[in-house]
């Protein structure tokens, strides 16, 4: 292809986009980003989310205000090696496994500690955050000689009848969100026309002065 065709090209094509519609390309964006979206919440798999409480209760040594801070403390603990480690063999999965599915949350008007684990197996989750949470009160009940302060079950994990992640129609929804905006802006950098395209220029008509001159000089 020569030069001039390949520029030919690149106008033809930026005269096309300079004729379609502006609502087309917040349409397309919306359509596109709304497709992906939904086709995302159908093909990925379903995940399960279970959490387990236990509360920190403080001995004859320690107070109330004792057993918030040891809370806190076991929050940010329950996702180490060694707490993971102990609890792998009752959870049936690996370490690794356990370090990506376990999360924890403390409150800071509440000595409790939420473990919570995510799984594609309504059972798996509910079996990590229990598994996790009775290796933290071990954990707990082992230092307690030193801390005063102990870890007590407060509610088990159960098996989640519902998925936590967010359906086809969610994830449909927020794709063409995402899609429409990303067609505002692209409408916004849109060539835009040039100013003197569908401009029609009107016929220069001489003025009197120059028609009598032209008159006297035949």
């Amino acid at each position: 292809m020569t030069e001039n065709q390949t520029r030919h090209h690149r106008t033809s094509r930026l005269s096309r986009l300079r004729a379609l519609p502006p609502w087309s390309l917040v349409a397309a964006g919306v359509l596109t980003g709304g497709l992906l979206g939904g086709g995302y919440g159908v093909l990925r798999p379903a995940q399960y989310t279970a959490t387990a409480y236990v509360v920190a209760v403080p001995g004859e040594r320690a107070d109330t205000a004792t057993a918030l801070g040891f809370a806190q403390a076991y929050g940010r603990v329950a996702t180490q090696i060694a707490v993971l480690g102990d609890a792998q063999a009752r959870a049936g999965v690996p370490v690794a496994t356990l370090r990506a599915a376990v999360r924890t949350a403390t409150s800071p008007d509440a000595p409790m500690v939420a473990v919570s684990a995510t799984s594609a197996r309504p059972a798996r989750a509910a079996a990590m955050a229990n598994a996790v949470a009775g290796a933290l009160t071990r954990h707990a009940d082992a230092a307690r000689a030193d801390t005063h302060v102990g870890l007590r079950e407060f509610s088990p994990a159960v098996r989640p009848a519902e998925p936590a992640s967010p359906s086809a129609g969610v994830t449909g929804l927020v794709g063409a969100g995402a899609g429409g905006l990303l067609g505002a802006l692209a409408l916004l950098v849109r060539p835009g026309r040039r100013p003197e395209e569908g401009i029609v220029r009107p016929a220069t008509v001489p003025g009197p002065a120059v028609a009598a001159d032209a008159h006297g000089r035949l």
